[in-house]
């Protein structure tokens, strides 16, 4: 394209091919530049006169050119001969340099001469004349090198616009003429004023903060300068705008039409500064002291400014560490979503609101809090039922899925932030601003770091509720939801989980109202915990009440539940097991029960006799479920008017207090004391007497059962 256009200009024509070669060289290397850093498409332009050949390369880069060529080289490889080609510019180029738009556009330009070149005179006038050169920040142009405010030459540090010019408050130039003084250029102080302007020995600057050090600079600069005034002021980008850091002397800015010079600070964004000098009578600022100064307060405030960044940082990350703690510390819903409110006020807001949404899919407000306890009615009633209009839409689109932060200005001004786990909207975080400020992007920053956070939290807490539920109500599915009742014989059960989560325990007990006159009463404990556990469980409930309710022994019936569960293979998930089956006394009998007891692997029962006296009964046999053959007795009891049967699972007498167990002899002198009570009144007893054995929380299950003879009807 360039060789085209440059071929219908005429250059090959007046024998200028060497000049058209340089320029593909150097316009191909800018092109590889723009593609290799910016990685953007690029524009080339051209421009051809009688004078010069103008190219340049623009590209829309995400930041300036600067940066990429600031980082390391590699080594090794290809990107090891990267850029050379700026090289090529400034060796072989008249004039080059690059410019910066605010919209992002990073624009290289060279130009090369035309045969003898133009007159000085007359190109620096163009050049000068060209906007298109001038750097909009600094106002200086970037081929002349001149500072078209101060009408200081960057480069060769003349004035240009003559003797006592200096740059105005609105950045044109004025002459201030000097009585006694036709010409009052800048003169150089001697070198011991320089050295004393620039140097702040080691032991003096460790004791200045930062502004008693800018302070002092000031104070030093306009001794030199003989000026009558120097201040120096800084914009941190926080959004409180420029604040004054060092006044020397009369400040310029307060004295209208009075010219004075402005030199920005070298600063690193989002940091902004100027200096700015009241020259004196007679004496007229010395451009290149002014810019060193100038620039030795630019490092100190940005030193300052960089240590007060780290020591942010790192009280940001211990925040962030702290509250992922707070938030990880409970499964808890109705704990976690309070919690997050408590996080974020005052750190990141004068108030904060979480909303979630409800089963119905609608928002409603789950917490509260402001820094100011007497306000948070009215900041509840601004927000609950419905918040304000604005805040509506802006949580409306946040649900929609925007993911930018939305800024409401109703009930006062914030930010709302989404609250989004695995992909689905749970809800909004919506902070009040600070106290005196507004949100600075750092803070917009940690309040969508606390809201990924809070939302994992939340999140978390909800699967591990439902998980509770579920594994809650299979633990009651194998439970009988009632206990029989009937004239002459009382039940009584109690279950107590180890712990109310998602573990679902082996123990279990159920009875089966066989007839009017007959009950079966088991107590099991199936080996493990969780769902294997339930399964098994509920299938040995399940296959005892088909094999009795068919008519079988108790000894036959679990023999084919131990063939079973043998078929199942799998000899980790094995059961032990008391079962009883309960007869009314007949007419021709004492009054009472009669029960008839098997135990297989099971700890002995506790019978409590109604004057008090308690033993254990019963005859141990095979568990369940571990070997093909089971060795079972039968054991035949009478249960007098009064007397209760206690069935138990091994989580009563295994109860441990540091290396010691509740222990049988234990469990009989806590039953003893309930003799001739009500079977609840028993298992009551009981449960306090395991419950104050050890504070320690419990390891396994219990489950009780008490089978009392009552009077008959």
């Amino acid at each position: 394209m360039l060789r085209r256009a440059m071929a219908e200009a005429g250059l090959h024509e007046t024998g200028e091919d060497d000049l058209v070669d340089t320029v593909l060289l150097l316009a191909s290397e800018l092109c590889d530049n723009a593609t290799l850093h910016a990685g953007t498409e690029f524009e080339v332009d051209l421009s051809i006169s009688p004078d010069e050949v103008l190219v340049g390369v623009t590209d829309h880069g995400a930041g300036p050119l600067e940066v990429y060529l600031a980082q390391p080289r590699p080594r090794f490889g290809r990107a090891a001969t990267h850029g050379r080609g700026l090289m090529l510019v400034e060796q072989l180029a008249s004039p080059w340099g690059t410019r910066h738009e605010r919209d992002g556009r990073h624009r290289t330009w060279f130009s090369l001469a035309r045969g003898v070149p133009v007159d000085g005179a007359e190109a620096d006038d163009r050049i000068t004349a060209d906007p298109t050169f001038t750097n909009e920040r600094t106002g200086t142009n970037e081929r002349t090198g001149t500072n078209e405010r101060t009408g200081t030459n960057e480069r060769t540090g003349t004035n240009e616009a003559g003797p006592g010019a200096r740059a105005s408050s609105d950045g044109g130039l004025a002459a201030r003429p000097v009585p006694g003084v036709t010409d009052p250029s800048p003169e150089w102080p001697d070198t011991d004023q320089v050295r004393r302007l620039l140097h702040v020995p080691a032991a003096l600057s460790v004791r200045l903060d930062m502004p008693e050090l800018v302070a002092e600079l000031a104070r030093r600069l306009r001794e030199v300068l003989r000026a009558d005034g120097v201040t120096v002021e800084v914009d941190h980008g926080d959004g409180s705008g420029a604040i004054p850091l060092a006044q020397d002397g009369a400040d310029p800015s307060s004295l209208p039409g009075t010219p004075f010079v402005e030199i920005p600070l070298p600063l690193t964004a989002p940091l902004r500064g100027m200096l700015r000098i009241l020259a004196g009578t007679g004496s007229a600022v010395a451009p290149e002291l002014a810019e060193l100064t100038a620039q030795r307060m630019a490092l100190a405030v940005e030193m300052d400014w960089l240590r007060g960044a780290d020591l942010r940082r790192r009280a940001w990350m211990a925040y962030l560490a702290d509250a992922s703690e707070l938030f990880g510390q409970s499964m808890d819903v109705e704990l976690v979503v309070p919690l997050v409110p408590q996080v974020v006020v005052p750190r990141l807001g004068q108030w904060c609101a979480v909303h979630l949404l409800d089963e119905a899919g609608q928002l409603q407000l789950a917490a509260l809090t402001h820094a100011t306890d007497d306000t948070i009615p009215d900041l509840r009633a601004a927000l609950d039922p419905s918040p304000p209009p604005e805040l509506a839409r802006q949580l409306s689109d946040i649900l929609a899925g925007s993911a930018a932060p939305a800024w409401f200005s109703e009930p006062t001004d914030g930010i709302a932030i989404g609250l989004t786990a695995r992909g689905q909207p749970l809800g909004a975080l919506v902070v009040g601003r600070p106290a005196q400020r507004p949100h600075t992007p750092e803070d917009v920053a940690l309040v969508g770091d606390i809201a990924r956070r809070a939302s994992l939290a939340i999140d978390n807490a909800r699967t591990a509720a439902a998980h509770i539920a579920t594994s809650q109500a299979l633990q009651q599915a194998l439970l009988p939801r009632a206990l029989p009742a009937g004239p002459g014989v009382e039940f009584a059960a109690e279950y107590l989980p180890a712990s109310a989560g998602s573990d679902v325990g082996g123990d279990f007990y159920d009875v089966l109202n066989i007839d009017a006159t007959h009950w079966l009463a088991s107590v099991g404990d199936v080996c493990g915990k969780g769902a294997r556990a339930a399964a098994r469980t509920g299938m040995v409930r399940d296959v005892l009440r088909v094999l009795i309710r068919e008519g079988r022994s108790l000894t036959r019936a679990v023999a084919l539940l131990n063939d079973v569960m043998m078929d199942v293979a799998d000899p980790s998930q094995f059961c032990t097991l008391a079962l009883a089956r309960i007869s009314r006394a007949g007419k021709d009998q004492p009054p009472g029960l009669t029960v008839e007891l098997v135990l297989a692997g099971h700890p002995q029962p506790v019978l409590v006799r109604a004057d008090g006296r308690t033993e254990l009964i019963g005859q141990y046999g095979t568990a369940v479920g571990l070997t093909s053959e089971v060795r079972l007795a039968a054991t035949r009891h009478h249960l007098a008017v009064g007397d209760t049967l206690l069935a138990y699972t091994d989580g009563v007498t295994e109860r441990r207090a540091g290396r010691e167990q509740f222990g049988p002899e234990r469990l009989l002198a806590a039953a003893g004391p309930a003799a001739g009570q009500s079977a609840p009144r028993l298992i009551a007893t009981v449960r306090s007497a395991v419950q104050a054995f050890s504070t320690d929380p419990r390891s396994d299950d219990i489950a009780l059962l008490a089978i009392r003879a009552g009077k008959p009807a």
